[in-house]
Parts: structure tokens; C-alpha cells; sequence
């Protein structure tokens, strides 16, 4: 099985299992429902809040209250934990495009959930029932199913596609479906029951940061705000941009059967993510920028931790593959 596609059924309930009674599937099930909507209240708050913030931190620095430190923690956080999201998350977790240590899975796991985008599992979860049916109905957050013509339409699926699926929360994906390796990783599960945690470490890291570059509390405040909900709605946007812009503008170079395109000005900002075409043309590939020009830093992330001795068995794409792939072959 690949990670793109998904057994033939789920796995049974542990009612099931132990051979319960019906009402204890049914308690099972109200539990399950119980704890979705919680996690979608949490991801509305997550996502709503930091906006509010940036409004706030936008204000200050209008009144002249933004400094060089502030400047220096969101740049540094919004690094960390997007890299911890496209080497980590995505790169790693979901495609497996290379191999590391149990202390790098765990290293890159938790700075990816200090991105505040949901634990690994879900995470990977959902990402790959996205490539499962890109573009097509079961996609999570597509911009193109489900939606009228017209400049209407394109709005209400891009808006989808962007965050409305979070606060929706209808076609989340099956972990025990879309997941099993890692439900069977120690790694993986601890840093996803842990990932509160994580999330508070991502806060404390930019105060106790801003304490130290200004020597005050107030700097910890400000690089709390700057390093903690500004870096969090970048990072978020950053992230839900390849779920709507990617799939809407841009250059499509390989026939992949879906959406997906490549969109060169957000390169940079997702840390090479934005080369989403070359991506669903190679899902396994570690780096998505696969010209010269194409700016991945994630894939330059990870090229210097195989030199380190730190990864390895890093999945590339052959020379003589990608011509053949652009030609239209597979």
C-alpha cells in the first residue's frame, strides 16, 4: 500500500473487537463526535484569534513600538516552526522522503506542532487523504469540487480550500485509514499526545527570546506577541495557501490529473512548498524546486543534514524521470 492510497476498509472498533454490544459502539461513536467538536472549536479558536492579534501588533507598530528584537523573534519562529511543518510534517511524517533518527523525527515532529496546525497524526492524516483524491470528491479542502461557476464559485472554493474546511470539519480523514504507520510509531504517537506541550513550548520560546535580546519583561511581551500570534497567522496562511492559491493559479508543468500548480512569488513564504505541481508529480520527492531557480529551503534544509550524517536515504527525482513526466509519461 502506498501512502496515497487507503485499505479496502477501516480498522475495526475495539466494540467491535472485544465482540460489545451495540450502545458500546454507540458510546464509542459519542465520544469520537465529542472530541471532533472539540478539536474544531480549537481550530477556529487558533485561527481566529491570532488575526485579532496581528491587528493589535499592527497598531503598535504603526505607533512606533516595533523594534529590531521583535523583528529578529518572528523571523526566527516563523523559520523553526515552518520548517517543522514542510521538513517535518509534510516531507517527513506523510511522504517519508528520507530517513533520520528517532531524536530527528522527534526534534522535527515537535517543532511542527509548535506551528499550532494540529498534531502530527491528524495532520498527516488529512494530507493524504488530499493526494488520495485531489481535486477530486473526498479532498478535504479543494477549491474546485462542490462549488458553482462563475467568480462566485471560485471565491466560495477558494475560501473552502483556505480555511472554511477547518471550520467546517466534515471531511476530516481517518487516522486508523490514512495513518497506521504511525499510530504504530512511538515517536509519532508521542509527540502527537504531547502536542499541548509543544504548543506552549512555540509560546514561551519567543518571550523567553525576547526577554533575553531586550533584557525586559516588556520584550518577552513583544516577542510573545511578534514570535507567538504573528508568526502563528503567517505561518497558518502560509500553509493554507498551498491548499487554495496553489490549486487555483499558477504554472502546471506535469499532467497530474488534478489542480495542482506551481506558484513562484509564494516560493519563498512556504519555504518551497508553493512548487505544488512538481509536488503532486512526485509526491515522495524531498525537494519540490526541482530547476535551479525553483528556491526550496526546506530541500536545502535537508541537503545540509545529509552532509551532516543526519538523514539519509533521501528520495530524488532522476534527471531522465522528470523529462519523462513532463513529456506526459509516469
Amino acid at each position: 500500500m502506498t501512502l496515497d492510497q487507503a485499505p479496502s476498509a477501516s480498522a475495526p472498533s475495539r466494540a467491535q473487537t472485544a465482540g460489545g454490544p451495540i450502545h458500546e459502539a454507540s458510546a464509542v461513536d459519542d465520544h469520537a463526535h465529542a472530541i471532533a467538536t472539540a478539536d474544531r472549536v480549537a481550530n477556529v479558536v487558533v485561527t481566529v484569534v491570532p488575526v485579532a492579534l496581528v491587528g493589535f501588533a499592527a497598531w503598535l507598530a504603526w505607533g512606533g513600538a516595533l523594534r529590531w528584537p521583535d523583528l529578529v523573534v518572528l523571523a526566527l519562529t516563523y523559520l523553526l516552526t515552518g520548517l517543522g511543518v514542510t521538513v517535518g510534517f509534510h516531507r517527513l511524517f506523510t511522504h517519508r522522503s528520507f530517513k533520520t533518527s528517532p531524536q530527528m523525527r522527534a526534534l522535527l515532529g515537535a517543532l511542527g506542532s509548535a506551528a499550532v496546525e494540529g498534531p502530527v497524526i491528524e495532520w498527516v492524516s488529512n494530507h493524504r487523504k488530499h493526494h488520495r483524491f485531489s481535486d477530486q470528491p473526498g479532498d478535504p479542502h479543494s477549491p474546485h469540487v462542490g462549488h458553482a461557476s462563475g467568480w462566485r464559485g471560485a471565491l466560495s472554493g477558494l475560501y473552502h480550500a483556505h480555511v472554511g474546511w477547518i471550520f467546517e470539519g466534515e471531511a476530516l480523514a481517518s487516522e486508523e485509514r490514512y495513518a497506521k504507520d504511525l499510530l504504530a510509531d512511538p515517536v509519532a504517537r508521542f509527540i502527537d499526545r504531547t502536542f499541548l506541550v509543544w504548543v506552549l513550548a512555540g509560546l514561551a520560546f519567543p518571550f523567553a527570546l525576547g526577554v533575553a535580546l531586550t533584557g525586559t519583561i516588556v520584550g518577552g511581551l513583544t516577542g510573545l506577541l511578534w514570535g507567538g500570534a504573528v508568526r502563528m497567522f503567517f505561518v497558518h496562511h502560509a500553509t493554507f495557501s498551498i491548499n487554495s492559491l496553489c490549486h487555483f493559479f499558477g504554472r502546471r508543468r506535469f499532467a497530474t490529473g488534478d489542480e495542482s500548480r506551481n506558484l513562484l512569488w509564494l516560493a519563498l513564504p512556504t519555504l518551497g512548498e508553493a512548487w505544488h505541481n512538481n509536488h503532486h508529480a512526485f509526491p515522495t520527492s524531498a525537494r519540490h524546486g526541482l530547476r535551479w531557480w525553483q528556491l526550496d529551503p526546506s530541500a536545502w534544509l535537508i541537503a545540509f543534514l545529509e552532509r551532516a550524517g543526519l538523514v539519509w536515504d533521501v528520495t530524488r527525482v532522476s534527471h531522465e524521470r522528470e523529462l519523462a513526466k513532463a513529456a506526459g509519461g509516469s
